[in-house]
């Protein structure tokens, strides 16, 4: 199998799947590194496709135009993660992404697709298992999050008990 043929089963695989894939699990299907695999993406990405890499692996954006979006501005520590995530899949609330602005690098964004407890869960663990800092201690708590609901009535009760419970930037 050449590289475009590669590419496009790996699309194909992504298009098709409900769960984000992890890039070792694809280099191991189709019997190459996971940096092929890596370039793979980039390419596939470049050519348009809508790739995004979450914590759990590489999936197909599912952005629907029946979700409206908001981007709100968050200020807390590292142990107030999960609350804050919590609060927002509540009221039926998908986290996107996080952002920060860096000194140094400028505008950093990851992609999260958070949107139940599980995926809440599985998040907070990662980031207590591999010991890893969250990027909001970069920026003293301050960070934004791209949030998606259905309703702008969720979007709302997101916002309201965001700002109850200390967390919002006004």
């Amino acid at each position: 199998m050449n590289s475009r043929e590669r590419r496009f089963e790996i699309e194909k695989i992504l298009v098709e799947s409900k769960n984000p894939i992890k890039g070792h699990e694809l280099a191991s299907n189709f019997e190459v590194t996971r940096q092929v695999i890596v370039k793979d993406i980039a390419i596939l990405r470049a050519e348009g496709k809508s790739i995004i890499a979450t914590p759990e692996g590489y999936m197909i954006s599912t952005d629907k135009n029946n979700t409206i979006e908001k981007i709100i501005a968050i200020s807390h520590g590292s142990n107030d993660i999960e609350n804050e995530l919590k609060i927002i899949v509540k009221f039926g609330g998908i986290i996107k992404d996080v952002i920060v602005e860096h000194s140094v690098y400028g505008e950093i964004k990851a992609n999260l697709m958070i949107k139940s407890y599980f995926d809440i869960e599985n998040f907070v663990n990662k980031l207590q298992n591999e010991k890893a800092k969250p990027l909001l201690t970069l920026t003293k708590g301050i960070h934004l999050h791209t949030i998606a609901a259905e309703k702008e009535e969720s979007l709302v009760k997101i916002v309201d008990e965001l700002d109850k419970a200390g967390f919002l930037i006004k």
